[in-house]
């Protein structure tokens, strides 16, 4: 069960902010985001080696995207597509809502269940597959604030993960990613604590006996006129962020 948390601020310089957790079975190999794909040159994501996709990217358009599984459906499925294919399509566009217009018709049920989150300084969408037989893909715009998706729908607080965590990301300080301040996201990101009464998967930061665990974390913001001059910014730890720096990811 990965985690987003996302910050928009339509009239900010910076109006897009994004971080997230990614938990996935320890032993499952990746690469750290870089422009992997010969045919998508203006694309820096993480890459799955074992099907090729990606859980989390940024293009040079300032588009983001980012897959997570739904309740129940963690790994692959014998005759389904690879959900990480979905972000390198999102990020084949240049707009968001081209790009939540074009997965908005697919059919779904070549995948397994997802949440599929993209987004730019405009605008930004959360397109939900729940894996019902329909083959329906749903779009929802994400309004201005600042909301965490993980396995279930957007601020879904029946999740204790959200539940305990939204309010203390609503209430902490807002990076500053002109001036590399990422510190009270950073420290809520590398957070294990959890109620005894819901569970280990309650926390963002996750180490299960069962191999499972976070295994990565990424801070991306875009500007609002993203281009040469001020590109996005992408950081990236590549373990968990309680034992690993984030490093900048570089673009041009």
């Amino acid at each position: 069960m990965c985690t987003l948390v996302v910050l928009r601020r339509p009239d900010h310089a910076w109006p897009l902010l994004v971080a997230g957790n990614r938990d996935e079975m320890r032993a499952r190999p990746w690469l750290p985001p870089a422009r992997h794909w010969p045919d998508r040159a203006d694309v820096v994501a993480g890459q799955d080696r074992v099907a090729g996709g990606s859980w989390f990217g940024v293009n040079d358009h300032g588009v983001i995207a980012a897959v997570m599984n739904r309740v129940g459906t963690l790994g692959p499925e014998e005759g389904k597509r690879s959900r990480g294919e979905l972000v390198l399509e999102a990020l084949d566009h240049a707009e968001a809502f081209r790009a939540a217009e074009a997965l908005a018709d697919i059919d779904a049920r070549a995948y397994r269940a997802f949440n599929l989150f993209v987004a730019d300084p405009l605008s930004a969408y959360w397109l939900r597959h729940d894996g019902e037989a329909t083959g329906r893909v749903e779009a929802f715009e994400v309004a201005p604030g600042l909301h965490m998706l993980t396995a279930r729908d957007l601020d879904d607080e029946s999740l204790a993960r959200i539940r305990l965590h939204l309010p203390r990301f609503r209430a902490a300080a807002a990076p500053r990613p002109e001036a590399g301040d990422w510190e009270a996201w950073r420290a809520l990101l590398a957070d294990r604590v959890y109620a005894e009464r819901d569970g280990p998967y309650a926390a963002l930061n996750l180490e299960l006996p069962n191999g499972f665990g976070t295994v990565c974390s990424q801070l991306a913001a875009v500007p609002r006129y993203p281009g040469p001059s001020t590109p996005p910014v992408f950081l990236f730890a590549s373990g968990p962020p309680d034992r690993t720096s984030y490093e900048a990811i570089p673009f041009g």
